[in-house]
């Protein structure tokens, strides 16, 4: 990833799934309560410079899920419901550039180069959709505290936390696919500050 010292005119928000039916406990153990703070943090900074700022729904083909189309879950969550986003972009799968519509052609049509990607969950459709975009060319940072996960237990039986699985997200997207960052960070160099370091 290029080191730079701001975010430019460039870069747009993506704001994966804040939806409602994530607040369900069905889906067990989350971490991060800090998460829809830091995502509205960072919507706010956008709008007010005038960034784009692109909305991702999961309208699930599950009849059981609450992501489906039509049930409670399925709505954005009520800091976000207001919001007249740039883009709204629906899906059934875990990446954002694999619904409707396009998000590719859209970012490239605005002359979008950079993303920064927030959202539920971590290490699912936030982290599908860091992987897509580093691969299509753009220059991805991933606000690992504006998103959240939940605890998954893996086909040996053993179970690892939500925050375990954020690490091996962080991991995983860390100078390959993406630049991992906290919020603060990426509001200073959304500013045009360069974010603080220790000496």
């Amino acid at each position: 990833m290029d080191d730079v010292t701001t975010l430019g005119p460039d870069t747009a928000l993506v704001v994966v799934d804040v939806q409602v039916g994530f607040d369900e406990p069905a889906w067990g153990r989350r971490n991060n309560d800090a998460c829809d703070d830091n995502v509205a943090a960072l919507v706010a900074a956008f709008e007010e410079s005038g960034r784009p700022v692109v909305l991702v729904r999961h309208d699930s083909d599950e009849p059981d899920s609450p992501l489906r189309p039509g049930a409670p879950g399925n709505a954005l969550k009520p800091f976000l419901a207001d919001r007249a986003p740039d883009l709204l972009v629906t899906k059934q799968v875990n990446s954002s550039f694999h619904g409707e519509p396009d998000l590719d052609a859209w970012l490239r049509g605005h002359g979008v180069r950079s993303l920064v990607v927030c959202g539920i969950t971590t290490n699912h459709c936030c982290e599908t959709t860091a992987r897509v975009g580093g691969n299509l060319g753009y220059d991805v940072w991933f606000a690992i505290d504006a998103t959240h996960t939940f605890d998954r237990t893996g086909p040996d039986g053993s179970t690892m936390t939500a925050d375990e699985l954020a690490r091996a997200t962080a991991t995983n997207l860390h100078g390959e696919f993406a630049t991992v960052a906290p919020t603060a960070e990426l509001l200073e160099r959304l500013s045009g500050r360069a974010p603080r370091t220790e000496p």
